[in-house]
This record gives C-alpha cells, sequence and structure tokens, in this order.
C-alpha cells in the first residue's frame, strides 16, 4: 500500500496522531485494485481514440453521426 506524504514539520498546535486510522477491507467499490484498473483503461481508451482520429483524419463525433460547428440546434 502505498503511504501518504508527510509534512517536513507539524504546523503549531498540531500533534501527531497516537495510532493510524485503520478503515475496513472493501469487497466492492472504490478499492485500490479496480481504481488502478479503472485508470488504465481510461488510458488505453482514450489512446485508441487518437490513434482512430489519426488514422481515418476525422474527430470521433464525426465518426459516430454528431454534426460539428452547426451549434446545437434545440428548437426553442
Amino acid at each position: 500500500m502505498v503511504q501518504p506524504p508527510r509534512a517536513a514539520k507539524l504546523p503549531p498546535g498540531v500533534g501527531q496522531p497516537k495510532e493510524e486510522p485503520k478503515l475496513p477491507v472493501s469487497l466492492w467499490g472504490f478499492t485500490e485494485n479496480a481504481e488502478v484498473w479503472n485508470s488504465r483503461a481510461a488510458m488505453i481508451g482514450i489512446f485508441g481514440i487518437v490513434i482512430v482520429e489519426a488514422i481515418i483524419n476525422r474527430g470521433i463525433l464525426q465518426v459516430i453521426g454528431i454534426e460539428i460547428g452547426n451549434g446545437l440546434d434545440l428548437p426553442l
């Protein structure tokens, strides 16, 4: 587990805690391992979009059928 960085010197009036808080281990949700894999998947997805845009010379919004440069065209 990665330890958070510690301050070089505590501010005046702030004492060192007696013990580190213990958090229960989560079986699902925002666990450290899940967040690592989510970030890796996001990086691969963004990199893939950049490669697709470079190969076909069109933006990803144009590929999925959204016209760009025309505003939202909302009926008001």
